[in-house]
Parts: structure tokens; sequence; C-alpha cells
């Protein structure tokens, strides 16, 4: 295989570790062997050792959430509907996981708090992104940008700290209740003016 695949891997693996065991609790060799890399390779795409390659690794988690929030919200006409939706499609990765795969972002974030690392920037890049996301989606359904971007901040809170507690409880339904309240509260704004 070439080296973008070569690289390709071990960004991946490295995000499926995070996502399992978090950052503390992966090691660059283990990403290496997940990967089928050699470690002399791990370190020639990513000099910068394990802290570069969860970067990437978050960047990566990022760009496919990033896509998941989307179809979601996009698959339901009604904008509280489609926030029920992607809390649903949520729980139903997680149980599948056998609630092991939560949030990678959410996961070194948490393990890297009060540090100025490259880590918490992609983490708060990523969280951004995805409030923009559901900002857009509000807009394009008639609200208000100020409410748009509270509700969206909201929603991503909500659904982060639900999909930590479906992960504790082994449990859907901290994620299907979030959903369903969600959906209330975007609801509650009525009929946006467009």
């Amino acid at each position: 295989m070439g080296q973008a695949s070569t690289r390709d891997r071990i960004v991946i693996a490295a995000a499926r570790l995070l996502q399992r065991q978090g950052y503390v609790g992966t090691g660059i060799k283990q990403i290496a062997k997940e990967a089928e890399a050699t470690l002399g390779s791990v370190y020639h795409f990513f000099p910068g050792g394990k802290e570069a390659v969860a970067v990437a690794a978050i960047k990566y988690s990022d760009r496919e959430f990033a896509a998941v929030l989307r179809d979601a919200l996009n698959s339901e006409e009604a904008p509280g509907a489609a926030v029920e939706a992607c809390a649903g499609q949520l729980a139903e990765g997680l149980r599948a996981s056998d609630w092991t795969d939560g949030c990678p972002v959410t996961a070194a974030a948490l393990e890297t708090l009060g540090t100025d690392s490259e880590i918490q920037q992609a983490c708060a890049d990523a969280l951004r992104s995805w409030e923009q996301i559901v900002t857009e989606r509000l807009l394009r359904s008639g609200f208000q940008v100020r409410d748009a971007g509270e509700l969206a901040t909201t929603i991503i809170s909500a659904l982060e700290g639900a999909e930590v507690t479906a992960q504790v409880n082994r449990s859907e339904e901290p994620l299907r209740v979030t959903g369903r309240q969600l959906a209330r509260l975007v609801g509650s704004y009525g009929a946006p003016r467009s």
C-alpha cells in the first residue's frame, strides 16, 4: 500500500483507540499495531509522536461525526424531529458497539483539560464545527441567528453529556430522553419567522 493509505490507517486506528480507551490509555505502539504499520512509519508521518497522531485522529473524528450529524439533521423536515433522530442514531451506534464507541473528542478533551495543547484546540474546533452544523440547520428552518446559535450550543452540549451518561449506564435511555426534550425545546420556539 502507498504512503497515503498507511497514514490513513494510522489515523483511523488512533481514532478508534481514542474512542474506546481515551488518550492516556492509548500508546503509540498499540496505534502502530492496530494500523498494521511499523513504529518507524508512525513517526515518519507524525514526528510529533502520540500527540500529533491524536490531533490528526480528532480531526478525522470531527469530519466523521460531522457527516453523521448532517445526515441525521437532514433526515427529518421538522428541526426538533431532526435533533431527536440524531440522538436516536447516537444511541443505536453506542448500543451496537457494546457501549465502547463514545465520542473520541470528548474523551481526549476531558483528559487534556487545563493544557494549552494542540489536542485541546482540535477538540474545541470539533465542538465548534458541530455547533455550526446545527446552527445552519436551524437557520434554514427560519430560526433567528441568536436563537439558532444558542440552541446549537445547547444541543451539542446535551448530546455530548447524554452520550457519556448512556455509556456509563449502558443504556440508550439517556440519549433517547435528551433527544425528546431537545425536540420539545426546539419546538417551543413555535413557527420561526422566515
